[in-house]
C-alpha cells in the first residue's frame, strides 16, 4: 500500500502524539463532531468483551477506548508507544494497567490475548502489515481482532465534500482546539492516503488473519474490520 511520502520515524510519530496528549480526547470530539464516541461504542459491540478475557488495546492513547472493555469485565491492557499519552492515561485512569510498547515489537508473549484491537492507530505504523502480523502473534488461536480506522467514503459526491473538510477545514479547526495543530495536517494527509476497505481486508488476510469482514460507519468515513486467528 502507498504511504504517499508520509513515512515518519517512530520516534517522530511518538513525539507528535506526546504534544497532543493533554487535549487529545477533546480535539477528537470536536474534529469528529462527536461521532468518535459512537464509533467507539460500535467497536465494543463488535469485540463483544467477556468477563475474564484478556484484551489488548493497542494505540490506546490515554485509555478512553479501554474503559468500556474493562467495564464489561475483561482484563484490558492499554498499550501505546507515546509516553505522553501514557502519562495522561495513568493520571486520569489509574485503575488501568497501561504498558509502553511498540506495535512492531510488542512486549507480550505469544498467544497472550483472547482479543486484540486498535482504533485510529495502525494508520500511523511505518509498516501496517507488519503490525498486523505482530498482533497475530500475541493473539490466542481462535482469538479475534477488531481494527477501527478511517477509510474511504462509499458515496462519491460525499467523498468530495469529506476530502475538502479533511484537507482544509480540519487543520483550521485544529488550530483552535489542539495543542499542536501541525500534527493534524499530517493526520489529515495520512487519512487521505489510506487504502479503501477491500484493500485493507486483503492486507489483513495476507498478514495471516482469517474470515476478514468489515462494516462501514458514517458512510465509510470509518470502517471496522474484524477477523480471527
Amino acid at each position: 500500500m502507498s504511504r504517499a511520502g508520509l513515512d515518519k520515524r517512530p520516534q517522530d510519530v511518538a513525539r507528535m502524539f506526546d504534544t497532543v496528549a493533554r487535549r487529545y480526547d477533546l480535539t477528537n470530539d470536536v474534529l469528529s463532531l462527536g461521532m468518535d464516541r459512537r464509533w467507539r461504542k460500535r467497536v465494543v459491540r463488535l469485540i463483544k468483551p467477556q468477563p475474564g478475557e484478556m484484551i489488548l488495546d493497542l494505540a490506546a492513547g490515554p485509555g478512553t477506548s479501554s474503559v468500556p472493555l474493562a467495564a464489561a469485565g475483561a482484563t484490558v491492557v492499554p498499550c501505546d508507544f507515546s509516553l505522553g499519552m501514557l502519562a495522561v492515561g495513568r493520571e486520569a485512569r489509574p485503575q488501568l494497567p497501561f504498558v509502553a510498547g511498540d506495535g512492531m515489537q510488542l512486549p507480550f508473549a505469544d498467544a497472550s490475548f483472547d482479543a486484540v484491537t486498535i482504533s485510529f492507530g495502525i494508520r500511523n505504523f511505518q509498516n501496517p502489515a507488519g503490525g498486523l502480523a505482530e498482533l497475530l502473534r500475541v493473539t490466542k488461536p481462535g482469538g479475534r481482532i477488531v481494527v477501527c480506522e478511517f477509510s474511504q467514503p462509499t458515496w462519491k459526491p460525499f467523498a468530495r465534500v469529506y476530502l475538502n473538510y479533511l484537507m482544509r477545514l480540519l487543520p483550521w479547526i485544529a488550530t483552535r482546539v489542539s495543542s499542536d495543530p501541525e500534527s493534524y495536517v499530517y493526520l489529515a494527509e495520512s487519512i487521505r492516503a489510506w487504502p479503501d476497505q477491500a484493500e485493507w481486508a486483503r492486507t489483513m488476510t495476507a498478514a495471516g488473519w482469517t474470515s476478514v469482514d468489515w462494516r462501514n460507519l458514517s458512510g465509510g468515513i470509518v470502517a471496522l474490520h474484524r477477523a480471527y486467528r
